[in-house]
Parts: structure tokens; C-alpha cells; sequence
């Protein structure tokens, strides 16, 4: 039995050791970024890979006492949560509408919005930012979230196969008591999916925190930046300062890394239900 256990220990330790491997790889940006906030300008100058001599904090204290952070922050977190409402609302309450009857106008409805699906975001930049910029909410928070809502096609596609696995037994009953269609959705369907939507809330909100495209084209105003936006432009700003905009880096990603860590649970549960029902 010991001969025959020594092939497969030899393989887990070989396994641990490329395991290991690759997350020393994928950890090493990580090393890098969190170390040069720690460091002086002229630290990372003559030691860039290595641990500070003098750790410091002067560059998290400069950082902070920026007003503009704190707006970027409050704009980022209004346009990803009003967002992220908005396109769960959306995408659930078609998922619920073109599942809820089979007719011909549904079945159309859905083919659109495949097709839509299809369509790549980049080939509808200059017509989006025409019709945002006929109704004047360009460089406007309100026409980001616009923008973003189109996104509720990607919600009704993971919503609606989540959606077909109910029992159509619920609302046939239900319609038998006289439920409305918005009644059966906010009592029936509603408490239903909430898995699948918080699976979904999940992926979109890191999505929307962490883009860049859509605030570049269509914000401009300094008071209407964004957290991604801020870290961008201290590239141009802190060209010879690289603690700096090191600093501003780990600002935008620690909301998102703790986020993910909170939520992450919530995602595996949502994943899980959506397999056990398919």
C-alpha cells in the first residue's frame, strides 16, 4: 500500500508546487503595487522590486485629501448601483413577460433581443452617443446610467433560462385567484429567481465599476469623473511619481476586491441553484 501511495503523494506535491507557481505569478502585480505606494519616489528608483526600507503613508494621506476623490467615488458608486437597478428590473420583468405567455409577438421579441445581444457594443458607440447627446445627458451622470442599461440584455438572457425552470403550475394557479401579471412577478416570480439575481447583480456591478470605455467617451466635466477615470488621469498627472498613482490604483480596486470578497459566496449559491433547477 506504501509503494502505491508514493506515485500519487509524488503527484500532489508536484501539483501543489505548479499551484503554487502559477499564484506567485498571478500575485506578483499585486506585490508590486501594494509596495511602491510604501515607497518614496526615489525608492522605487534605485529598489523597485524590493521591500521598503522606510515604510511611509504620505502617499495614501495625499491621495485622501483630495476632494476629487471622494466625488469620484460618490459618482461611481451612484452610477453603478442606479445602473445595476435598473437593469435588473428591466431584464427581469422581460425574462418574466416573454416566459410567462408563448405567442408570436414574444417569440419575436426574443429573437430581437438575441440579435441585439449579438450586435457589438463598439458598433453602437457613434449612434448611442448621438441619441444621448439629442436628449442633452451627455456628460451627465443620469446619461451614463442611460448608456449602461443596455446592458439589461445581458440580465434577460441569464434571467430568462433561470425563469423557464419554474413551475408554470404557480402561475397558472394564480391566475386562476385573479393575480395580475405584476402581482404573479413581485409575488411569485420575484422571490423566486432571487438567486440568479444576485448572481447577476453580482458580475455587473464590478463591470460597470471597473469601466473605463463608456466614462471616457461620455464624461468630461472633472466633477463628473469617475474612480477609473481619476486613476487615469493620474498617468498624465503623476508621470514621475509613481508611488502616486500606485496609490490611486489600490484606492479604485480595495471597494471591489473587499466587494467580491463579501459577495463571492452569493455568487457560488446562485450558480449552484441555477444548475440544480436546469
Amino acid at each position: 500500500m506504501k509503494r502505491e501511495d508514493r506515485p500519487t503523494s509524488l503527484g500532489n506535491v508536484v501539483l501543489a508546487f505548479v499551484v503554487l507557481a502559477f499564484a506567485a505569478v498571478a500575485a506578483f502585480p499585486f506585490y508590486y503595487i501594494i509596495v511602491t505606494t510604501l515607497k518614496t519616489s526615489q525608492e522605487i528608483q534605485s529598489n523597485p522590486l524590493g521591500l521598503p526600507q522606510h515604510v511611509t503613508f504620505e502617499n495614501y494621506a495625499k491621495v485622501f485629501s483630495d476632494p476629487l476623490l471622494i466625488r469620484a467615488f460618490l459618482n461611481t458608486l451612484y452610477v453603478t448601483l442606479g445602473s445595476v437597478a435598473l437593469m435588473v428590473v428591466i431584464g427581469s420583468l422581460a425574462a418574466f413577460a416573454l416566459t410567462l405567455k408563448s405567442t408570436r409577438f414574444n417569440r419575436f421579441m426574443a429573437a430581437a433581443l438575441l440579435i441585439g445581444f449579438l450586435v457589438p457594443y463598439q458598433s453602437t458607440l457613434l449612434p448611442l452617443y448621438k441619441m444621448i447627446a439629442g436628449v442633452g445627458m451627455v456628460d451627465t451622470l443620469t446619461g451614463l446610467i442611460a448608456v449602461y442599461s443596455s446592458g439589461s440584455i445581458f440580465c434577460y438572457f441569464i434571467i430568462v433560462g433561470y425563469m423557464r425552470t419554474l413551475p408554470s403550475e404557480l402561475f397558472e394557479a394564480a391566475k386562476i385567484d385573479g393575480a395580475s401579471p405584476f402581482r404573479m412577478y413581485f409575488s411569485i416570480a420575484l422571490p423566486l429567481i432571487q438567486p440568479v439575481l444576485t448572481t447577476v447583480g453580482v458580475f455587473q456591478i464590478m463591470a460597470i465599476w471597473n469601466d473605463y470605455v463608456s466614462p471616457t467617451i461620455y464624461l468630461s466635466s472633472s466633477t463628473k469623473v469617475t474612480l477609473v477615470l481619476l486613476a487615469s488621469r493620474a498617468v498624465a498627472q503623476f508621470t514621475i511619481n509613481w508611488p502616486m498613482f500606485m496609490t490611486v490604483t489600490v484606492v479604485v480596486l480595495i471597494p471591489m476586491l473587499l466587494f467580491f470578497i463579501f459577495a463571492q459566496r452569493y455568487i457560488v449559491s446562485g450558480l449552484m441553484a441555477g444548475s440544480l433547477k436546469g
